[in-house]
């Protein structure tokens, strides 16, 4: 049993589809201290599988983060995918499970590329240079 396992329990035995809980909440669901990052970076709060074991165990109870507030220390973690149920349905009605793209993360971005031959560049090029000079100056 891994030290975060009792936040994807809390959650999965959630009714609602949206969860607000503050991180004070959370170091109490957990019985534990979030570690430091957790209430300094942002992205340690992403949805990405790869990027904390506790990301793992939210996305593994069928929910996504959202809406982090860093200054109040505050979240919503939402239900996913086939999960979702409506508000007031038992806990013991559903087993909630995360859509693929939370499961494993993907290499690259599904854009990423898009804009290859778009645009050519002269080797040489100054890309620092304005494109079209002012009116007034002179060259």
């Amino acid at each position: 049993m891994g030290k975060y396992d009792a936040l994807g329990r809390y959650l999965a035995a959630q009714p609602a589809d949206e969860v607000l809980m503050t991180f004070g909440e959370i170091e109490r669901v957990l019985g534990i201290q979030l570690p430091l990052s957790a209430r300094k970076h942002r992205p340690w709060w992403s949805n990405n599988a790869r990027n904390s074991v506790m990301t793992q165990v939210w996305l593994d109870a069928g929910f996504a983060t959202e809406q982090v507030d860093m200054l109040r220390g505050r979240l919503v973690f939402r239900r996913v995918g086939a999960g979702s149920v409506p508000a007031g349905t038992p806990a013991s009605a559903h087993a909630p499970s995360p859509p693929p793209q939370f499961v494993r993360a993907a290499k690259r971005h599904p854009l990423f590329g898009a804009l290859k031959g778009l645009v050519r560049v002269t080797p040489g090029a100054d890309l620092t240079e304005p494109a079209e000079p002012s009116a007034g100056e002179a060259s």
